[in-house]
């Protein structure tokens, strides 16, 4: 089972967050200088990443700091083809120089969640990572729009599930206004990632068990006391006869 958390997500002071959360996960989402980050915040993390045998992915979005890529934005698939090309050739440049490869993709944020119910914006992500390179690993909600764009593309996906996120009864994450959607209790967390994986359930905020696949958990590094929770998470699945690493 693969543990991913969005990092390299600040602009001027190098996240201890980051830094920690290195240390547990085995793959990184890393902004690519829209919704947060910079050239210089890439390389830092990408060489973080490196240093800890971690799995590097981009993590693009729209072009909206302000709201920290969690507004929605309509654009049209071309738009989001070239706003996707540009943000993962920047990130595959900086890795590039670092002798360190790219190896997933995962949309950020309104994007992510746009492309999981949306299919025209999906087959847009999934044509940029194509175009890019066919060998990515696309990263997508379970049972999303994004992971059937990608399987059409004849890209490898991982079915992603949110340990410290709350669902709706259809599978989708709850909109972050709405309570219950954050969860930052680490018994919580952990015992719901040990479901969701062992029993391919996850229990939605109106009680409706919702069926789920997981090829990787994510544990958002914005989240308060984030490596603690990716921590107990991982603790949680080994001792539940998980083994972690990264997607082959």
């Amino acid at each position: 089972m693969d543990l991913n958390a969005d990092v390299g997500e600040w602009d001027t002071a190098p996240s201890t967050s980051d830094a920690e959360l290195m240390q547990v996960i085995s793959s990184a989402n890393i902004a690519c200088g829209l919704h947060a980050g910079n050239a210089t915040v890439m390389a830092i993390t990408v060489q973080l990443a490196g240093s800890h045998g971690v799995a590097i992915g981009a993590h693009p979005s729209f072009d909206d700091r302000e709201h920290f890529g969690r507004r929605e934005m309509f654009v049209s698939p071309d738009e989001l083809y070239s706003l996707l090309s540009r943000q993962l050739e920047a990130l595959t440049a900086v890795a590039a120089r670092l002798n360190v490869p790219i190896h997933h993709v995962k949309p950020h944020g309104a994007l992510y969640n746009m492309a999981a119910r949306d299919r025209s914006l999906a087959d847009a992500v999934a044509s940029a990572v194509a175009r890019l390179d066919p060998g990515l690993v696309v990263y997508g909600l379970a049972g999303s729009e994004l992971i059937a764009a990608a399987a059409r593309a004849r890209l490898r996906t991982a079915s992603e599930v949110f340990a410290d996120r709350g669902y709706l009864a259809d599978g989708s994450l709850a909109p972050r206004s709405i309570p219950g959607a954050l969860i930052d209790d680490a018994d919580v967390v952990a015992a719901r990632a040990v479901m969701m994986v062992r029993e391919q359930t996850v229990t939605a905020l109106d009680g409706t068990a919702v069926r789920v696949v997981a090829d990787t958990i994510c544990v958002h590094g914005d989240t308060p006391g984030a490596a603690h929770l990716a921590r107990r998470v991982r603790a949680a699945l080994e001792a539940a006869g998980v083994r972690i690493s990264a997607i082959p």
